[in-house]
């Protein structure tokens, strides 16, 4: 099943599928290689980044053990120009849990770590939040059109952006919940691109742990300015992921449409929280996720004479 994000050779040339995004290079028994594309201008994408690590711990557990949970810290800006090693260190083998550390490294230096939980299924009692009725993607505009027109430098930098659809509901739509005070809000529908494997878990919770990292730190900085596929005229704030944690509680289809629901209840000391919820289109919470931002607001320009 993990053949498909397992290669000896990978290509790592213009993205065409979304799973070339995590496939990685199998070294050695606990090393693994792989190259991420830029999110900001010299940078790799924290969220590519996150998703091959996950997809190195994954390669050392046993199939039947899928993802729970992962905390990951983003230690360093990575380069996108260099390739990125995954060493995984197999913490803990129990009888329903297994845990895994991933660091990867550039030029010898860690520029993000992982902690990743596995775990047998279950039975159990369940309960979740109620989805919010908001409009279905099929009913919403692309941006990535837009953003590739108004930002085309951006655009061709992010080639693997345009592996995924996503699809923004608009802060007045129907069924939209009211914002709190303080807790500026989003909704955004993602999903991969391009078909993954039905039969991979691994690949599934890769491809969601890559998307997860795309709009959490702008919705954070709503207050200070809009989203950056709808922006215009140059950033007034630094974002950067400090780090990243996600819980995975229900089978989904990464390639079908997620709902992200995403709030952020706090700013301040230059850090924004943001809180994330994934739901299908059949209302199920299938993942939460928290990140938590470097969020510095820019100097304005100078005004010219």
């Amino acid at each position: 099943m993990t053949d498909a994000i397992r290669q000896q050779n990978p290509d790592h040339g213009t993205v065409g599928s979304f799973i070339e995004l995590l496939r990685i290079e199998t070294l050695d028994k606990n090393l693994f290689r792989g190259r991420c594309h830029a999110g900001a201008p010299m940078r790799a994408f924290g969220g590519q980044v996150a998703a091959q690590a996950l997809t190195a711990a994954g390669l050392t557990v046993a199939p039947a053990r899928t993802v729970h949970s992962l905390h990951g810290y983003f230690l360093r800006p990575g380069d996108p120009q260099r390739p990125i090693e995954y060493q995984v260190d197999r913490v803990r083998d129990g009888l329903s849990y297994a845990t895994r550390r991933v660091t990867a490294l550039q030029c010898n230096e860690a520029i993000f770590t992982l902690s990743a939980s596995f775990k047998l299924p279950e039975e159990g009692g369940a309960r979740q939040r109620t989805m919010p009725p908001v409009p279905g993607p099929e009913d919403l505009p692309d941006p990535l059109p837009r953003w590739a027109a108004e930002h085309p430098e951006d655009y061709a930098r992010s080639s693997g952006f345009r592996a995924l659809d996503m699809r923004f509901v608009p802060a007045d739509a129907p069924g939209v919940p009211a914002e709190l005070p303080g807790v500026p809000q989003q909704f955004v529908w993602l999903r991969a691109g391009t078909p993954l494997p039905a039969d991979d878990p691994l690949v599934q919770v890769c491809a969601l742990t890559y998307l997860s990292d795309l709009t959490l730190a702008p919705t954070a900085a709503l207050h200070l300015q809009p989203h950056r596929l709808h922006r215009s005229g140059p950033p007034r704030v630094m974002l950067a992921s400090l780090d990243h944690a996600m819980w995975f509680h229900r089978p989904f289809r990464a390639d079908d449409w997620l709902l992200f629901a995403q709030r952020s209840p706090s700013a301040s000391d230059g850090r924004g929280l943001t809180l994330g919820e994934f739901y299908n289109r059949d209302g199920e919470l299938v993942a939460s996720a928290v990140q938590e931002t470097l969020l510095r607001e820019l100097a304005p320009p100078p005004v010219q004479p």
